[in-house]
C-alpha cells in the first residue's frame, strides 16, 4: 500500500468517475484502475463498485476512505513542517449539533487565544457527521448528547470508529420557544398540551434516524412535527407558527436574543450531554481550554 494509492482512492471518491479523477490526477485510466485493483486486492476490501453509472464507494469502502484521508491529511502536515518548512499556524476545529451554548463557548475560546497565531473550524451540523468529522480528524472534539434510548446504539458505533465518549453534563428537559407562545408562562408544560403546536426537529439527512436526532423524545408520535436545517430557521418558525422544540434549558441569550424562553417539560427523561473524541489522542490546549469553557454551563441549566 502506497501513499499514491491512498491518494487515488480519495480522488475517485470525490470525482464518482475513473476517467476524472485520472485528468484531475494526469496519469492515465489504465494506470488508475491497475492500481486500485492491486489495492484492492492486497487489502481484501471492495473499496468501489463499477457500475453502468459510474464508481460507486462500497459501504467496506467508506470505511477505507476515512482511514486514507486521515494518513494523507496527517502526511501533508508533517510535509509542511519538516520539508516545506512552512510556519504554519496551530489549528482546532470542533463539530457539534445544534447547541447555543456550545458556539458561545467556541466564542470565548476565540477572544482568548485570538486569530494571529490561530486557525479555528466550528461544524454545527447533522449527528452522524459529527461522530464522521471526529474519526476522519476533520474536528479534535464532537458535541453531542445520549440519554437511555440512543445509548447503546450511539456507544456501539463510537466504538467501532475508535471514538471516546465524555460526559460534560446532565440536563432535565425544557421546551423551548418564543415568549409571545401561549403556553410561555407556564411553570411546566405536557405534551399532550403541546399536541396542537408544531415540534420543531432539526433535519438528519440520508442518515435519519430515531437514534440521531438531535432532540429527545423522537419516537414520540407528534401530531405536528417541521423538520429543519438549521437553527436561525428554528427560531422563525418559533415566532411565526408558535413552534417549539425540545431542549437542555441551557438558554445563551447573548446568540438567539432575549425573545424566547424555556419551560420545564413533565417528563423524567434525562440528557447527558459530552464530547467525542479519538481514543488514545490526547486533547490539544485549545481543546482542553474549549472543554472548560462548556463546563462552565453545568450551573446555568435550568433545574
Amino acid at each position: 500500500m502506497t501513499l499514491a494509492q491512498l491518494r487515488y482512492t480519495i480522488e475517485i471518491a470525490k470525482a464518482g468517475s475513473m476517467n476524472e479523477a485520472a485528468k484531475s490526477l494526469y496519469i492515465s485510466q489504465p494506470s488508475l484502475s491497475t492500481a486500485i485493483r492491486e489495492l484492492e486486492a492486497e487489502t481484501g476490501v471492495e473499496i468501489f463498485r463499477r457500475t453502468n453509472r459510474g464508481i460507486a464507494v462500497t459501504p467496506a469502502g467508506e470505511e477505507f476512505l476515512g482511514y486514507a484521508r486521515q494518513v494523507v491529511e496527517q502526511y501533508k502536515l508533517m510535509e509542511a513542517k519538516y520539508i516545506s518548512k512552512e510556519q504554519s499556524r496551530k489549528k482546532f476545529s470542533v463539530s457539534m449539533q445544534h447547541y447555543t451554548f456550545a458556539v458561545n463557548a467556541f466564542v470565548e475560546l476565540v477572544k482568548q487565544f485570538g486569530m494571529d497565531e490561530y486557525e479555528f473550524a466550528v461544524h454545527e451540523t447533522k449527528t452522524y457527521q459529527v461522530i464522521e468529522d471526529v474519526r476522519d480528524f476533520k474536528s479534535e472534539i464532537g458535541i453531542l448528547y445520549v440519554n437511555d434510548f440512543n445509548r447503546k446504539v450511539l456507544t456501539k458505533m463510537f466504538h467501532e470508529y475508535g471514538l471516546e465518549f465524555h460526559e460534560l453534563l446532565n440536563c432535565s428537559i425544557y421546551v423551548y420557544m418564543w415568549k409571545g407562545h401561549p403556553l410561555a408562562k407556564r411553570e411546566m408544560i405536557t405534551l399532550e398540551e403541546l399536541k396542537e403546536y408544531p415540534c420543531l426537529s432539526f433535519e438528519q439527512g440520508g442518515n435519519n434516524s430515531f437514534y440521531f436526532a438531535e432532540e429527545v423524545l423522537s419516537t414520540y408520535e407528534y401530531k405536528r412535527l417541521i423538520k429543519a436545517d438549521d437553527r436561525a430557521t428554528m427560531l422563525n418558525l418559533m415566532v411565526g407558527l408558535n413552534g417549539y422544540t425540545l431542549c437542555s434549558g441551557i438558554i445563551c441569550e447573548d446568540l438567539n436574543g432575549s425573545d424566547y424562553c424555556a419551560v420545564k417539560l413533565d417528563s423524567d427523561e434525562i440528557m447527558t450531554i459530552g464530547y467525542i473524541a479519538r481514543k488514545g489522542v490526547n486533547i490539544s490546549a485549545l481543546g482542553k481550554k474549549y472543554l472548560e469553557e462548556i463546563s462552565k454551563y453545568k450551573d446555568k441549566a435550568l433545574k
